[in-house]
């Protein structure tokens, strides 16, 4: 697996001078499509509200984003994000410094994963208050389409054309363009107020898992699909690592938590070969984790076992 954007020489270039593999590196680079992290945090990100002592306060090192991904194209300048957070305007920022594009906000579309604030909130930024953005496409499945459709202040996104929403179906691939697509695909996880689903993001040469929330691996498996396949199938997978293990919360018996902890994750997949392992990175991280932290040994048994833990900004080359 290759988290970064990688580039394998050619025997012509393998004996060129270094600036001169270096000028077509980036070339290359600047022509392949790409996946972005744009957050790592849970729904509330870290600090979240409420944590009066935390260093993500006072320093922006310690600081993460809500859970967001973004695909870009830089051949065409298409830019597409996967989840529209409560830090939106910033990871919205941060990808124009990244791939500028025209126009605002420069997306070819939106995908989102359900109505769990964290995945949709930001879209409020879209309207007439703040950007008064014109026909931004955006993907949801049938109920979440409902949902956004009747229910204020989205429905206002919607008559005001801030935004314009499209269905999805599960199963059933998005073309995004000529070289990349994008497929939703159903999975357990609280259904309050819309279907949750996963994505796979298909490219050239890869294609990558984002699975930022599931209830259970094992309610996976009775709906007929097993993680260890779909990691096997897959380049890279970003998977819910919203909670370490049991007793990451004070006074609280998590064992009923709906979603799958880390510890599990890892056992379960223990006997997969380690470079299916490798492909495997955690993230939708609770402010709790102390999978956070690198120093932490949570994270030292995470890579010491085989997996990663996503970072914000890493790239995966498509």
């Amino acid at each position: 697996m290759t988290v970064a954007i990688g580039l394998v020489f050619s025997l012509g270039l393998f004996f060129l001078s270094s600036s001169a593999q270096d000028e077509a590196a980036n070339k290359s680079q600047t022509k392949s499509p790409y996946l972005i992290v744009l957050g790592i945090a849970q729904d509330g990100g870290v600090p979240q509200a409420g944590t009066k002592e935390h260093k993500g306060w006072r320093d922006d090192d310690f600081h993460r984003h809500v859970v967001c991904l973004a695909i870009v194209d830089p051949t065409t300048s298409e830019r597409w994000m996967i989840d529209c957070t409560p830090d939106f305007p910033r990871q919205l920022h941060i990808l124009d410094e990244v791939a500028p594009a025209e126009g605002r906000p420069g997306l070819s579309g939106m995908f989102l994963t359900h109505a769990h604030i964290g995945h949709y909130t930001g879209l409020v930024h879209l309207g007439h208050e703040v950007m008064g953005a014109s026909d931004v496409p955006v993907h949801a499945m049938p109920r979440m389409f409902e949902y956004l459709s009747t229910n204020g202040p989205w429905d206002q996104l919607v008559r005001y054309k801030n935004i314009e929403l499209y269905r999805l179906s599960d199963g059933s691939p998005v073309e995004l363009n000529p070289r990349l697509s994008i497929e939703p695909f159903l999975v357990p996880h609280r259904q309050e107020y819309s279907e949750v689903v996963g994505y796979r993001i298909t490219g050239p040469n890869r294609s990558v898992i984002y699975i930022p929330d599931i209830d259970s691996w094992e309610e996976w498996d009775e709906m007929g699909t097993r993680i260890e396949n779909v990691v096997a199938e897959s380049d890279v997978c970003y998977l819910d690592g919203t909670f370490y293990a049991d007793g990451e919360i004070p006074g609280r018996d998590m064992s009923g938590f709906p979603h799958p902890m880390i510890a599990h994750t890892m056992e379960r997949l223990g006997s997969l070969p380690p470079a299916d392992r490798a492909k495997v990175r955690f993230l939708h991280l609770n402010h709790t984790n102390p999978a956070l932290r690198p120093e932490s040994d949570a994270r030292k048994t995470i890579e010491k076992n085989g997996f990663a833990v996503a970072e914000e900004l890493e790239r995966v080359e498509l």
